[in-house]
């Protein structure tokens, strides 16, 4: 079903139309992540192109009939929603950021007003959804600082250019929704290629409108449980084998979770013994998947006894880098910090970070909200028809929820940024550009976007 807005807001947005002062012309509004001495990595697409959408005259109709029969009886917006039905286009103007841009907290980094006088109360009837921008910004910003956790420890001790593929996305099923998997799914591809969310991809092309021409998200053939426990207990050797029969060639990866019964019987045993051979002369990397256990503790133990089984080089920077197999931890990754803390007993061992993949699934698209880095959308500014009036609040019992003030701009000074009043007294550019205007969804593509987080993530 298609969404219909002029029914799809909170509800007391409803009468907010008759709550403003009665010569109110435009109306300012601005997001921000008000969380402290973080940073964020901008992405809207999705929630832009996905909701901002003109409802028909029926939809108009429908959306009176709802809001009469939920409270608000002949308080709709009848003529304003009708009008803007047959204008054809949502009368606003979105500013933003560049996609892509990495942007310090508790600054501005988009802005919406009316761009007809008699509609300004549409920026404060779309913020419930525009709002929703939290979700792929904050799913982008947790994939882009474990991003820099392992590029730290693989810069220390390994082969950088892996980096690409060290976090896999296992969210598909972990999330509330389908849109949530494409929304999610994508914010994360913006810094790694590894993916089992294939709605990922489809997200990239309804929202990007890229063709393919690359393919932006990349999986292995990998083994679940159930492919290896009904061959039965007894023949756990011949579930592994078949792995190696059927995907094992060279240059390959493989992936195969082994704790279905007993993680270091099938390490030492199996893996390690029975099937050693043909692993070397298949010419494959086998990933072996850990899936239970104290994460920090078992991905040292499991790579200890590889090390035994496999043997390893040490690289150039004196660290071993195991031979023939590798180590992916998806079970317990639920934070950038369950990352590092395995990272940081890996290195204590010896070990390289080239040995390590991870997978991350509802710590990555699902155990998040809005206040995780403290999404806010807030009025700043009213134009009377003669003059832009400040618009704020500040409550006393948390001034961390102090509000911005005035028309606002996002600026860079000293290669910093900084939000301003815009105002005449200041020159400095504007990086906040138009994105949507008079219903016109201006985008860059996904590709372009990924390319400019990697520039800017060379310089920090």
């Amino acid at each position: 079903m298609s969404l219909n807005l002029a029914k799809t807001t909170d509800s007391y947005k409803c009468s907010h139309y008759l709550q403003f002062p009665p010569n109110t012309k435009k109306l300012f509004y601005y997001l921000e992540s008000r969380s402290k001495n973080e940073r964020i990595v901008v992405l809207y697409r999705p929630i832009l192109h996905r909701f901002l959408k003109v409802p028909t005259k029926d939809e108009v109709y429908e959306a009176k009939s709802f809001w009469d029969s939920h409270g608000f009886k002949d308080i709709f917006n009848l003529d304003g929603w009708l009008k803007i039905s047959k204008l054809g286009y949502l009368p606003i103007r979105i500013k933003a950021v560049d996609e892509g841009t990495i942007l310090p907290t508790q600054n501005v980094f988009m802005t919406v007003e009316n761009t007809i006088d008699e509609f300004f109360w549409l920026p404060g009837w779309i913020e419930t959804l525009l709002l929703q921008c939290w979700y792929p910004i904050t799913v982008c910003t947790r994939s882009f600082e474990i991003r820099q956790i392992i590029k730290r420890y693989l810069e220390l001790t390994g082969d950088v250019s892996s980096l690409d593929f060290k976090l896999h996305d296992f969210g598909f099923r972990g999330v509330s929704s389908y849109e949530s998997a494409k929304i999610g799914g994508l914010a994360h591809l913006v810094n790694f290629c590894g993916t089992d969310t294939t709605a990922a991809i489809d997200g990239i092309k309804e929202y990007y409108d890229d063709d393919y021409s690359y393919m932006p998200g990349f999986s292995i053939p990998a083994a679940e449980h159930s492919t290896i426990t009904s061959w039965g207990k007894q023949n756990e050797e011949k579930a592994y084998e078949n792995m190696l029969n059927q995907f094992a060639k060279p240059g390959k990866i493989v992936a195969v979770v082994s704790d279905s019964y007993d993680l270091d019987h099938a390490v030492d045993y199996i893996w390690g013994q029975k099937l050693r051979n043909k692993i070397v002369d298949s010419g494959t990397i086998i990933v072996i998947r850990p899936d239970s256990g104290e994460p920090k503790e078992v991905v040292v133990r499991t790579l200890l006894k590889l090390s035994e089984k496999f043997g390893f080089s040490v690289n150039s920077k004196g660290y071993k880098v195991l031979n023939h197999v590798r180590v992916i931890q998806g079970d317990g990754i639920s934070s950038p910090n369950s990352v590092d803390e395995i990272l940081t007993n890996v290195i204590k061992n010896n070990f390289s970070a080239d040995n390590i993949s991870f997978g991350m699934g509802g710590g990555l698209l699902q155990q998040v909200n809005r206040d995780t880095y403290k999404f806010a959308m807030k009025c700043s500014a009213r134009y009377d028809g003669k003059k832009w009036c400040d618009v704020y609040k500040e409550p006393k019992d948390d001034p961390s929820k102090n509000s911005k003030r005035g028309v606002l701009k996002l600026i860079k000074n000293h290669g910093r940024f900084e939000t301003i009043k815009n105002n005449s007294n200041n020159n400095n550019k504007n990086m906040l550009v138009p994105v949507f205007e008079n219903g016109t969804l201006i985008t860059e593509s996904f590709a372009h976007i990924r390319e400019f987080v990697r520039f800017q993530e060379q310089k920090l």
